[in-house]
């Protein structure tokens, strides 16, 4: 383990589904114009950062013991953090993320969190002298692999134009947008966007039940679905593997359903009726909920057995 600083480094705390795939692009392609540039980079559980070294072994990655090391090491710190606890305990404290923020220093975080949580954060960052820049990402463990995450960004607008300039951002993802200056915007486009993937692929999930318990061939019931208007690549994608029960994560249910919780409360709050969505929900929240089911930590397509489970109830019932 490296205790150097590293000249030109990128920092990058939170290297889990998402965040290794991203350190995984940062590391292997050009960024303002250097071939690779060094990586400073902290996570709870230390494997996996121990991990990212094995993988990449002839790339200059740097470990720090605490995320304040990172973002002391490095002008420009991304940081993608799972829950917004898990945000919490790494953000405050004496070895947190805001204890190594002084003038200068740069946060970048690309969590979706609450959108008052997010503030906090940039509010913080801001008080300590440095910059910050909300920057959530729409995109799940393969767009983050293959580089074609969708930014959605607002605050620091030099500071966006600095990630987009220097390639950081280009590196890790296919597009980024810049919403407004004001600390929320991404995060609220960003609940938007994953209320409604969760409330697509709940129905998507009864109709494929629909699908099997009518004796349709559930295969070609996705290769009609994929020809028509109503094709979709979330369905392209979950659908072969909803059939055969393959749920390894990729997007967390427990994740999507954080989202779309938040993304019902936000419309509450903007006065806005939301009963499909918020039904959507409601059937993710009992998927999550459900102990005998066990599907909280696979992929948010397994909310399709939530589904057949209800299917097999109702089935009993009748009889």
């Amino acid at each position: 383990m490296s205790t150097t600083n590293a000249t030109n480094a990128i920092g990058l705390i939170g290297i889990g589904i998402m965040g290794t795939g991203m350190a995984s692009r940062l590391l292997s392609t050009s960024i303002a114009g250097t071939p690779t540039r060094p990586l400073v980079i902290y996570n709870r559980t230390p494997s996996k950062c121990t991990h990212l070294q094995t993988t990449f072994p002839d790339s200059t990655i740097i470990i720090k013991e605490t995320a304040r090391e990172v973002v002391e090491s490095t002008s420009v710190c991304f940081s993608m953090l799972s829950t917004p606890e898990a945000a919490q305990i790494v953000f405050q404290g004496d070895d947190g993320v805001l204890a190594g923020v002084s003038g200068g220093k740069a946060i970048v975080d690309c969590a979706t969190l609450a959108e008052v949580d997010m503030k906090n954060m940039s509010e913080a960052v801001t008080k300590a002298g440095g910059r910050f820049l909300e920057a959530p990402v729409s995109g799940s463990k393969a767009p983050a692999a293959n580089g074609s995450l969708i930014f959605l960004c607002a605050g620091d607008k030099s500071l966006f134009e600095e990630v987009v300039g220097d390639g950081s951002l280009n590196a890790m993802g296919k597009s980024n947008h810049f919403l407004s200056e004001q600390v929320g915007y991404g995060t609220r486009a960003k609940l938007v966007v994953n209320s409604l993937m969760g409330t697509m692929v709940a129905a998507y999930s009864e109709s494929l039940t629909l699908t099997e318990k009518v004796g349709l061939d559930p295969s070609t019931m996705i290769q009609i679905i994929s020809e028509g208007a109503i094709t979709s690549p979330v369905y392209g994608l979950k659908g072969p593997k909803m059939v055969v029960g393959d749920h390894s994560p990729n997007f967390p249910l427990k994740h999507a359903h954080k989202d779309m919780d938040l993304a019902v409360k936000m419309a509450g709050e903007a006065g806005v009726e939301f009963k499909v969505n918020g039904r959507a929900e409601e059937v993710f929240r009992s998927a999550r909920e459900d102990e005998d089911l066990g599907v909280s930590d696979e992929d948010f397509s397994a909310v399709v057995e939530k589904i057949r489970k209800g299917s097999e109830g109702m089935e009993q019932r009748k009889k």
